[in-house]
């Protein structure tokens, strides 16, 4: 971290809404003061749709921590998860009290580390997180290193068997069509890409698995099974994951039953 320049988060409240920015405009994250559990985007909880493909996961590696939104609703929703953050920023974790992140415990920490280099020394996916979620951003967007073809080749490689990546794109950004296409050809086009209601957010799923994606009955069953466990709409993520299903070449759109 010596010598490494980083942009300076600020806070800023709007009523019920605690927001994180670093620019001033774009907001990273943002929370309930109210009921910091929920998921306030539309894109976090749509992330949250890696349930779909890995409904009872035991491990969660975040790259970027920003406010902890997907954190901390993974630690209370999940009370056996645990969950690991790789956050680059020292200064955006010094906010981890502003945001309710709780702190390092049994089932979760925090690593001030570049999360780039913690993927590419996580060794093979034997041990390694069933889910990686990454969502790093900076002022400037997606810093190139979190779409670089050698970054998705270690995320494939750090995932348990069977494990699932869910990373957010921003499709505003003229280098997202590369970023897309590296991440199709790490994840030998397993990938079924979702849009967020809000903005320009894409949220890719990736799984290194002949089974992905499941089958339409799979997805259904699923997201019922997960309605009554989650406090956001599951529902709603699923119907999305469908109308991207429906789009699919056959032999990529789930023929298992």
């Amino acid at each position: 971290m010596s010598g490494q320049q980083h942009d300076n988060p600020c806070v800023s409240d709007f009523g019920d809404l605690r927001s994180l920015q670093f620019d001033g405009l774009t907001v990273q994250s943002m929370m309930s003061i109210t009921w910091p559990h929920l998921l306030a985007l539309d894109y976090t909880r749509a992330m949250m749709g890696f349930l779909l493909f890995r409904p009872q996961p035991r491990h969660i590696l975040m790259i970027g921590l920003g406010g902890g939104s997907l954190a901390k609703y993974c630690l209370h929703a999940m009370p056996e998860v645990r969950f690991t953050a790789v956050e680059i920023n020292p200064e955006v974790i010094a906010l981890r009290e502003r945001f309710g992140i709780p702190p390092d415990d049994e089932r979760f920490r925090v690593i001030c580390a570049d999360g780039v280099d913690h993927v590419r020394d996580c060794g093979d996916g034997d041990d390694g997180p069933d889910v990686l979620l990454v969502d790093g951003f900076n002022a400037a967007g997606m810093p190139e290193r979190l779409g670089s073809a050698a970054f998705y080749a270690d995320c494939r490689r750090a995932l348990a068997p069977g494990g699932v990546l869910a990373i957010n794109h921003w499709a505003g950004d003229s280098r997202y069509p590369i970023y897309a296409s590296r991440l199709r050809q790490a994840f030998d086009g397993r990938v079924l890409s979702i849009p967020a209601e809000e903005g320009d957010n894409r949220i890719s799923f990736a799984v290194a698995d002949t089974a992905f994606p499941p089958s339409r009955s799979q997805i259904l069953a699923r997201s019922t099974a997960l309605d009554a466990m989650h406090s956001f709409d599951i529902g709603n993520i699923a119907q999305r994951v469908l109308a991207r299903l429906d789009r699919m070449p056959a032999h990529r759109a789930g023929s298992t039953g």
